[in-house]
C-alpha cells in the first residue's frame, strides 16, 4: 500500500498500537511511522522473553519524531483509560497479548489477565472514544481440533485445544458483542506462525538458529511430522495496514437461521492471514542448515499438549477483500531472519 494511502485514512488523530515493543507490534508501528503517521505505542515490557530485545525495538521506533511510547499494562483498567483519554486514537491496532501455547499449561492466569481483561479494556476504550476501526490479532490456534485442511474462516472454530487458543476465540466473540451493541467496527486477523527479523525468542525458528550455532541439540516436537503455514512478518504487516483502511461493515446477507462464521449483521469480520503453503518442520530445519552452513542435531520428541500437527491457511476471503495474499517464500524469509540474527547478536 502506498504511504499516502495509509496516511489518508485516519490523518486527524494518532494510531494506537498495543504491544509496540513486541515482534509484530514493532514492525507494524514502524510501517505507519515510515508512512508519516503519528503512532502511540504501549507495552508493559514484561519478562516472558528477554526484555532487552523489546527495548532494542523501542529504541529504533524512538528515532521517529511522531512516535510516543507509554509503558502500560493493557490489563490495568485505569492505565488504559488514561491512554485513550490522553491520545484519542482514531484507529487501534491491538497486538498485545500473552502468547505461546506451552506457557499456558503452567501460567494460565497470565492469559486471563492479558488476553481477556486486557481485551475488554481495549474494547471499552474504543467504545467511549469514537474509534473508527479496531483491528486485533487473533490466531490460527482458534481452529484447535479442526482437521479439515486448509483452515477456512467460514468453518466454526469452537473446539480449541489450548487455553491460548480459547482466549483468542473469546476475543473474537467479545468483539462481536461490541460490534453488535455499539456499532464498533472490529476486524480479527487469525495469524499463522509469523516469523522474521526481530522475531520472538520462544518461536521455533529463533530457538533452532540459536541451538544450531551453539552446537546444541534442537527439540523437534511431533517427531518431525508437524507442518505450519509459516508467514513472513512483512506480509502480515501488509495485510494489517490494508485491512485497517477498510473498517468492517455489516453483512446484509447474514442469516440467523444459517449463521455465517466470519461475518455478522454487525460491523464485525474475521480473516485468516497466512501463507497458503504449509511447510514441514523438517524442511524448515534443512533451510536453516543450508543458510547457517551447519548441521542440526535433532532431538525428536512427541507432540506437546495443546499443539496441533498441522496448520494451513485458506486466504481467499482476505485476497478478495484487499487484493493481497502473503507470498514471501520461506527460503527468502529464513535467510532474512538469519541475516538479522547474525547482525544483532554478532555471530
Amino acid at each position: 500500500m502506498a504511504a499516502q494511502g495509509i496516511a489518508a485514512a485516519y490523518a486527524d488523530r494518532p494510531i494506537l498500537v498495543t504491544g509496540a515493543a513486541g515482534f509484530i507490534g514493532y514492525h507494524t508501528a514502524r510501517r505507519y511511522l515510515e508512512a508519516g503517521r503519528a503512532v502511540v505505542g504501549i507495552d508493559n515490557l514484561n519478562a516472558y522473553y528477554d526484555p532487552a530485545l523489546k527495548t532494542a525495538r523501542l529504541e529504533r521506533l524512538a528515532a521517529f519524531d511522531r512516535f510516543v511510547f507509554r509503558r502500560t499494562d493493557i490489563a490495568d483498567q485505569k492505565q488504559m483509560a488514561t491512554v485513550f483519554e490522553a491520545h484519542e486514537p482514531n484507529l487501534v491496532i491491538h497486538l498485545a497479548a500473552q502468547a505461546g501455547v506451552r506457557h499456558s499449561l503452567h501460567s494460565p492466569h497470565d492469559y486471563v489477565s492479558a488476553n481477556l481483561a486486557g481485551f475488554i479494556n481495549v474494547l471499552e476504550g474504543c467504545r467511549h472514544h469514537g474509534v473508527r476501526h479496531l483491528v486485533y490479532a487473533s490466531s490460527s490456534s482458534v481452529y484447535g481440533a479442526v482437521t479439515a485442511s486448509p483452515f477456512r474462516e467460514r468453518v466454526p472454530a469452537d473446539h480449541p485445544v489450548s487455553l491460548y487458543g480459547a482466549t483468542k476465540r473469546a476475543n473474537e466473540l467479545m468483539a462481536h458483542a461490541y460490534s453488535h451493541l455499539f456499532e464498533l467496527p472490529t476486524t480479527g486477523l487469525r495469524f499463522f506462525t509469523v516469523y522474521g527479523p526481530w522475531g520472538r525468542p520462544d518461536m521455533a525458528l529463533f530457538l533452532f538458529t540459536r541451538a544450531i550455532l551453539a552446537g546444541e541439540p534442537i527439540a523437534v516436537f511431533g517427531e518431525g511430522q508437524m507442518q505450519r503455514s509459516f508467514t513472513y512478518v512483512d506480509d502480515i504487516v501488509e495485510g494489517v495496514v490494508r485491512i485497517a483502511d477498510r473498517p468492517a461493515v455489516a453483512d446484509a446477507a447474514w442469516n440467523g437461521r444459517e449463521p455465517a462464521a466470519a461475518t455478522a449483521a454487525a460491523p464485525w469480520r474475521i480473516y485468516n492471514i497466512g501463507t497458503d503453503r504449509s511447510v514441514g518442520l523438517e524442511r524448515l530445519i534443512e533451510l536453516l542448515e543450508e543458510v547457517l552452513g551447519r548441521k542440526a542435531v535433532r532431538d525428536y520428541q512427541p507432540m506437546q499438549p495443546g499443539d496441533v500437527r498441522a496448520t494451513a491457511a485458506d486466504v481467499e476471503d482476505l485476497a478478495a477483500a484487499i487484493g493481497y495474499r502473503p507470498d514471501t517464500p520461506i527460503e527468502i524469509g529464513v535467510r532474512r531472519f538469519v541475516d538479522w540474527y547474525r547482525d544483532y547478536y554478532g555471530t
